[in-house]
């Protein structure tokens, strides 16, 4: 059963301008194109292909607004990296990721979807730039856990968090065996419920 009986896809964005009016709270989901960005949505908010999945990797080329309760929302937002698109492309993707973290005051968290297998790329620590520019609490999951026998997992895990060094909460997650749901549920519900 989903917290979230009455989640529903509201719009799509690819300019400032088509934003939804700012209010109420909202919680941000990057990363990089083949992290399992869609797959780690529709296991958190329990709901088969609310989240379109692609074979193909950076399908999600717009801020996708969804409903989650009155006055909260969660935030499809754009990943590149094994996405084929132009140079032009990726230079818009990047302002409207920055004018839509530098624009929203009801913008109350950022889940950051990155694969435990690969370190943490150049779009993750942008993401990370952007949520401390605006002093927003973040929260990374590293998806696709099972990939790695756990101690590899752990030992991934430790060496993030190191990485990190504080900016972010971290932990292991696997859309297949639904491990860390439970965890990444909880805190969108806190992000959802703002400071």
């Amino acid at each position: 059963m989903s917290q979230f009986p009455d989640a529903k896809f509201i719009t799509s964005a690819n300019a400032p301008s088509q934003f939804l009016p700012d209010t109420g709270t909202e919680v941000a989901v990057a990363g990089r194109s083949n992290a399992g960005k869609s797959s780690a949505i529709n296991v958190i908010v329990n709901r088969r292909q609310f989240a379109r999945t692609s074979k193909t990797p950076g399908r999600t080329q717009l801020v996708n607004f969804f409903s989650l309760r009155d006055e909260q929302r969660l935030v499809d937002l754009p990943g590149y990296g094994f996405a084929r698109v132009s140079d032009a492309m990726r230079r818009h993707w990047g302002q409207l990721l920055q004018d839509y973290f530098e624009s929203r005051d009801s913008l109350t968290g950022l889940i950051l979807v990155a694969d435990i297998r690969r370190e943490l790329t150049d779009f993750d620590q942008q993401m990370l730039a952007f949520a401390d520019s605006v002093a927003l609490p973040v929260h990374v999951l590293l998806t696709k856990a099972d990939k790695l026998k756990r101690g590899k997992a752990a030992t991934a895990l430790l060496q993030v968090r190191k990485a990190l060094d504080g900016a972010a909460t971290v932990q292991l997650f696997s859309a297949l065996n639904r491990q860390g749901a439970d965890e990444a549920r909880d805190t969108l519900e806190r992000f959802l419920t703002g400071p």
